[in-house]
C-alpha cells in the first residue's frame, strides 16, 4: 500500500493536542486495512522523523439524525504514533 494511501489525515482534537504536548504523541486517521508496520514506515517516510511505537483502534461511526431521517457516520481506524524525544512534527503552528 502506498504510504499516502495509509495516512489519510491528522487527527487533531483537544486531548490529541495534550498528548502532543505531554507524551510527544501524534493521532492519525488511516487506512481502515493498514497495519501497524505500514503506518510506522509512513510516518517516517513522510515525515521524515523517528518512531518509537504504533497505536492502534477502529472508532465506530456515530449515529446521526437529520430531521426523521437516521443514519450513521462511517467506521474509521485511527493511529497514535509516539515519535522519539526531541521529535515533533508541527501541523499548524503560526497560522
Amino acid at each position: 500500500m502506498d504510504i499516502y494511501q495509509v495516512i489519510k489525515e491528522p487527527h487533531i482534537t483537544e486531548k490529541g493536542n495534550l498528548q502532543k504536548e505531554l507524551y510527544n504523541q501524534i493521532s492519525f486517521k488511516v487506512h481502515k486495512r493498514a497495519n501497524k508496520i505500514e503506518i510506522r514506515r509512513a510516518v517516517e517516510a513522510l515525515f521524515k522523523k523517528k518512531v518509537i511505537d504504533v497505536r492502534t483502534m477502529n472508532v465506530r461511526g456515530k449515529k446521526r439524525r437529520v430531521g426523521r431521517y437516521a443514519g450513521r457516520k462511517p467506521d474509521w481506524k485511527k493511529a497514535i504514533v509516539t515519535l522519539a524525544p526531541g521529535e515533533s512534527v508541527e501541523f499548524f503552528e503560526g497560522v
